[in-house]
């Protein structure tokens, strides 16, 4: 089995070439997958105002999200993160849909950089109850198992009880496509169901994801931010700060949120660069802008810290405590 297709020379491409470097991404997915994706591209460049870009091939999680969040979106795949945000820098989308985090594998990789650096705002949030399927050209035994790493983190137990070895592909539905395109009966993929409907592979087992109550979150972002004064109901608040290097100092910055009370739900770290000085920290906050509690937080948050960027309010999907 030869390993999945590289992009190679399309990060080389001007970065003024937008048009040559997305030509060059599109050709990236294996042939069973690219007439879907350009036909999705086609409907989506007709009606923009109703696109919503998505990382990966059609059938993958991502783009049940998006048909979930919006029926009536017309999905637009693309084939990095990097992609499916370009896409509405461009005005090639109104929104995209990212997945961020999930209940079992954790935080998606390189989300937390691309989001502060794409420009874009968090307008939504939705959360998708996952489950994955092995499907294959044949009824196994099987050497390999291609999926995303997210997914083959998912399904760790059930590969390994089986001896597969996990091989990591673009994305989930990307990776049943591949199956397709290799034609090599010790291969499979783990994919939602429905990849292998639109690929043509026999679905082996159904349900393999090892925790059942299996979830990710996706954010919804676009190029102008929502109103905070707009949304009904509970409403969460993200954001992205570096304090300032002194003792105690995230100890201080985040005193504000507990003395008015408001509710953090989400804290991580994350490194900024490559001398490991400097911590950036990506957070959640039960609230928005205008409550009087968030305010005072959020300006004693800011009096301790170098960077402070706000990347959206919106309304909660999922009520938290």
């Amino acid at each position: 089995m030869r390993p999945p297709r590289s992009r190679k020379g399309v990060w080389d491409l001007p970065a003024t070439d937008a048009a040559l470097k997305r030509a060059n991404a599109m050709h990236s997915y294996p042939a069973p997958a690219l007439k879907l994706v350009e036909e999705m591209a086609r409907a989506a460049a007709a009606d923009p105002a109703r696109a919503v870009s998505f990382q990966g091939a059609p059938g993958c999680n991502s783009h049940r999200a998006a048909l979930d969040y919006d029926p009536d979106c017309l999905p637009l795949p693309c084939f990095s993160f990097e992609d499916a945000l370009e896409a509405v820098k461009e005005g090639r989308a109104d929104r995209a849909i990212i997945p961020i985090e999930n209940s079992q594998h954790g935080r998606v990789a390189d989300i937390h950089f691309l989001l502060p650096e794409s420009g874009l705002h968090i307008v939504g949030e939705y959360f998708l109850p996952i489950s994955y399927a092995v499907m294959a050209l044949g009824e196994g035994p099987f050497a390999a198992a291609y999926s995303h790493p997210q997914a083959l983190g998912q399904t760790r137990g059930y590969l390994r009880a089986r001896g597969i070895v996990p091989m990591a592909y673009a994305d989930t539905a990307g990776a049943a496509a591949f199956v397709k395109e290799q034609g090599d009966a010790r291969a499979c993929a783990i994919s939602p169901r429905i990849a292998a409907e639109l690929y043509g592979l026999k679905i082996i087992a159904e349900n393999v994801e090892d925790a059942h109550d299996n979830t990710t979150r996706f954010v919804v972002l676009a190029k102008r931010p929502r109103d905070p004064a707009t949304i009904e109901g509970p409403a969460m608040t993200t954001f992205v700060f570096e304090v300032k290097n002194i003792p105690a100092a995230l100890y201080k910055a985040l005193g504000g949120f507990a003395t008015n009370g408001v509710n953090m739900t989400k804290l991580e770290s994350y490194q900024k660069g490559a001398s490991f000085a400097a911590t950036a920290f990506y957070a959640d906050i039960v609230g928005a802008p205008g409550d009087p509690r968030v305010d005072r937080a959020m300006e004693e948050l800011a009096f301790h810290c170098k960077d402070l960027r706000m990347l959206g309010t919106y309304p909660q999907e999922r009520v938290r405590p």
